[in-house]
C-alpha cells in the first residue's frame, strides 16, 4: 500500500524554508531511535513544498500524554552542540511563526544559555517591536537582558535538542500516541519546550510533565522559571499579532528583576 502523504505548501517561501524545517524534523526523528518522541517523517522537500507522512488524528489519553513527557525528556537528552545550534544540514536563520508569516530564528552557537537567550532571542524581538514600548517599559526587558548575561538564569543542564515552537498545535495525536510537528529546532534549554507547552496548554498537560520528571528529574524551582521561558514566544506573538501580548510580555519582564 502506498504511504499517505500530507503536502504542506507555501507559494513563495523564504528561500530555504522547508529545507530547515525538514532538517530540523530529521534531527529531532534522530532522537527517536533511542527512545525519543516520535517526529512526522519527511518524505519529500522542495522550494515550496515539504511532504510529510500523513497523521490520523486521535483523542490522547493520559497514559499518552505521560508516555510522550517520557520520550521528550530523551529527544532533550539526545543534545545538542551549543545552545543556538542549527540542526545538521542547515546553516544560516531558522524561521519562527505561523506559514503565512514566518520570521528570521538567529542560529548562533554559544556556550551559554543567558548569552543566547539575550542576544538571539530577546534581542532580535524588541528590535521588531521598536516605538511598541517606551523608555521605562524597555528599561524593564534590558534589566532581564544584563542578568542574563550575568548568568543568573545558567545553570548545569547542557544544551538540549529541542522543537523550539512546541505549542499544543505542533503536537499532534495518533492511535499510537504523540507526534511533533512543524519545528523550529536548535540547540536551546529544555525548559523551553515545557514552558511552550503550559503556554496555551496541551491535552493532559500534568501528564506530559509527570511523564517528563520521571524520566529526566528537573532542578527545584522551575515554575519560577516559566516565565522566563515564555517570554521569547510571547514577545514574537506581540510581533505577529499584537493584541495584547505586549502587555503580556511586559508583565513576564517585570516578574524577573
Amino acid at each position: 500500500m502506498a504511504e499517505e502523504i500530507h503536502r504542506k505548501t507555501r507559494p513563495g517561501a523564504p528561500a530555504g524554508f522547508f529545507d530547515c524545517e525538514a532538517a530540523g524534523l530529521r534531527w529531532l526523528g534522530q532522537a527517536s531511535a533511542t527512545g525519543g518522541a516520535r517526529v512526522a517523517r519527511v518524505l519529500g522537500v522542495g522550494p515550496e513544498e515539504l511532504l510529510l507522512e500523513r497523521i490520523r488524528p486521535a483523542a490522547p489519553d493520559r497514559a499518552a500524554a505521560a508516555a510522550f513527557g517520557a520520550a521528550l525528556a530523551a529527544t532533550h537528552d539526545a543534545g545538542a552542540p551549543a545552545f543556538g545550534a542549527p540542526p545538521p544540514g542547515w546553516s544560516g536563520p531558522g524561521f519562527f511563526g505561523p506559514l503565512a508569516d514566518p520570521r528570521p530564528l538567529p542560529l548562533h552557537p554559544r556556550a551559554r544559555f543567558g548569552e543566547f537567550y539575550a542576544a538571539d532571542r530577546l534581542a532580535p524581538a524588541l528590535a521588531a517591536l521598536d516605538g511598541v514600548y517606551g523608555p521605562a517599559e524597555r528599561a524593564v526587558f534590558d534589566a532581564v537582558a544584563r542578568r542574563l548575561l550575568a548568568g543568573d538564569f545558567d545553570d548545569d543542564d547542557p544544551p538540549a535538542r529541542v522543537h523550539g515552537d512546541l505549542w499544543s498545535g505542533n503536537l499532534m495525536w495518533d492511535r499510537r500516541g504523540a507526534v511533533l510537528i512543524d519545528p523550529a529546532a536548535h540547540g536551546g534549554h529544555r525548559e523551553s519546550d515545557l514552558a511552550m507547552l503550559e503556554l496555551f496548554g496541551a491535552p493532559h498537560l500534568d501528564a506530559i510533565l509527570g511523564g517528563y520528571r520521571e524520566a529526566h528529574p528537573l532542578p527545584p524551582g522551575r515554575e519560577r522559571r516559566v516565565g522566563l521561558h515564555q517570554l521569547y514566544p510571547v514577545l514574537m506573538h506581540a510581533v505577529l499579532f499584537g493584541g495584547g501580548y505586549a502587555g503580556h510580555a511586559l508583565r513576564l519582564a517585570r516578574a524577573l528583576v
